[in-house]
């Protein structure tokens, strides 16, 4: 955060070291990571219901994911995508407990939220339950959220916001020396290393001579045991082309699974959608257009009414008419590093970046910025190779052949967890092979 006023001070708002890992092999055993909330999940644990607190923030927050994918995919038509939009909800819905008149109104509406249909009181504890749900202990799925606050020694916080930030965002709080820059970026960087198991290293670079205040959001998803409910088997991998567009491809690992999928084709939007759960709340919607037709789809889920679309279709299709699918799925492992500044003053939220902003909630003087504001989110998609995984076997299908989706060509998915309504991930993989 930064003063408007000589001295300049800085906030610098580091958003979603977010990584998400679709295989289990590569870290076993998270045992540790629940006892480390076991008394936030002890405490804070909730039954689920059709009611629960953080369903009324959902379609707000799926509103701004679509949103925010428009923003990024308009200058990214052919580089990957993909990034947490509830990580980013988060972040900036902390933030707005500091802030006051239009700052903190043009938050909400970048955020997706009406203040005429929802109260600042619900959203809060939308995102509070939120957390509680994602802390709650999963036999098969690691899913934790986070946030931290790195305050300067000298910089003194105002108790309500320090009251509220803990209360509904369980954050933490770090008291930090911002003059010793070097130390500062270790004391931050070594937290994210932390909470992310390693994954994300090293993302806080060149903190501002004025920096007084980092905020930060993580959000780690990983699986246990077998992650995908139907592991692929390792042996059907095949090396195979991928079309980048009509004029490149590139080799990529295909992994190959024959068996009974939630799937659908949108014949309105030339595309084919198919679902597939990991064990436990969470599932992977991959929807592949038909050549030539990314953009007709992307168009689409901007207008918040394709998506749930789909969704209700997917939950209609019970057992029996499961449709058996020959399903291809390259491997792949792809990044998303996003200036969040530059994209919100796109969407609208400018004031808070300038030194117009009103953040008096934080200190109680009208002397904050957000600076910096930075996302970066990790994935990587395997077979889940486990050793039952390895051996699994294939069902094949005597009575007729099963149709072939093949994502050969850029596709687009979701990470969606079932009880909150949550899109946890989004992206666009059009080169597998780019990292």
């Amino acid at each position: 955060i930064q003063r408007k006023m000589t001295p300049t001070l800085h906030l610098c708002l580091l958003l979603a070291w977010f990584c998400a890992s679709v295989y289990s092999h590569h870290h076993p055993d998270h045992q540790h990571d629940h006892d480390d909330h076991k008394d936030k999940q002890e405490t804070h644990a909730a039954p689920a219901s059709k009611n629960m607190t953080c369903h009324k923030i959902a379609p707000s927050n799926a509103n701004f994911a679509f949103r925010f994918y428009k923003q990024i995919a308009a200058e990214a038509d052919a580089k990957n995508v993909f990034f947490s939009p509830v990580s980013i909800s988060t972040a900036f819905a902390m933030l707005t407990l500091g802030a006051k008149s239009t700052t903190q109104s043009q938050i909400y509406e970048g955020l997706a939220f009406n203040l005429t249909e929802i109260e600042e009181q619900e959203i809060h504890e939308g995102f509070h339950h939120l957390i509680q749900m994602f802390s709650l202990s999963d036999s098969e799925i690691l899913l934790n959220m986070g946030n931290a606050l790195f305050i300067d020694e000298k910089l003194k916080l105002l108790p309500k916001f320090l009251d509220d930030i803990k209360s509904f965002y369980a954050s933490e709080g770090f008291s930090s020396n911002f003059t010793d820059s070097a130390e500062a970026e270790k004391q931050i960087n070594d937290y994210i290393k932390k909470k992310t198991k390693g994954e994300i290293v090293d993302l806080v670079k060149n903190l501002g001579p004025d920096t007084v205040m980092v905020l930060v959001n993580y959000i780690l998803f990983k699986g246990k045991t077998s992650y995908w409910e139907h592991p692929f088997n390792y042996e059907n991998t095949r090396e195979e082309d991928f079309f980048v567009d009509g004029k490149t491809s590139v080799k990529v690992d295909m992994m190959y699974q024959e068996s009974y999928y939630r799937s659908l084709n949108d014949k309105h939007l030339s595309c084919s959608v198919v679902e597939l759960p990991y064990k436990g709340s969470a599932k992977a919607l991959f929807i592949l257009p038909d050549e030539g037709k990314m953009k007709q789809v992307e168009d689409a889920l901007s207008t918040m009414e394709v998506f749930p679309k789909w969704k209700k279709s997917l939950r209609k299709r019970v057992l029996l008419n499961f449709e058996r699918i020959s399903l291809y799925i390259p491997r792949f492992s792809i990044s998303g590093t996003y200036d969040i500044k530059e994209i919100f003053q796109r969407m609208g939220v400018t004031e808070v970046f300038t030194d117009q902003a009103d953040l008096s909630g934080i200190t109680g003087s009208p002397e904050l910025k957000v600076s910096k504001a930075i996302h970066r989110a990790h994935l990587n998609v395997h077979e889940n190779g486990t050793e039952a995984a390895a051996t699994t076997v294939l069902e094949i299908s005597l009575y007729s052949v099963p149709p072939v989706i093949k994502l050969n060509r850029p596709f687009l998915f979701f990470i969606v967890e079932e009880t909150t309504h949550s899109v946890l991930f989004m992206g666009k993989v059009v080169n597998p092979t780019e990292n």
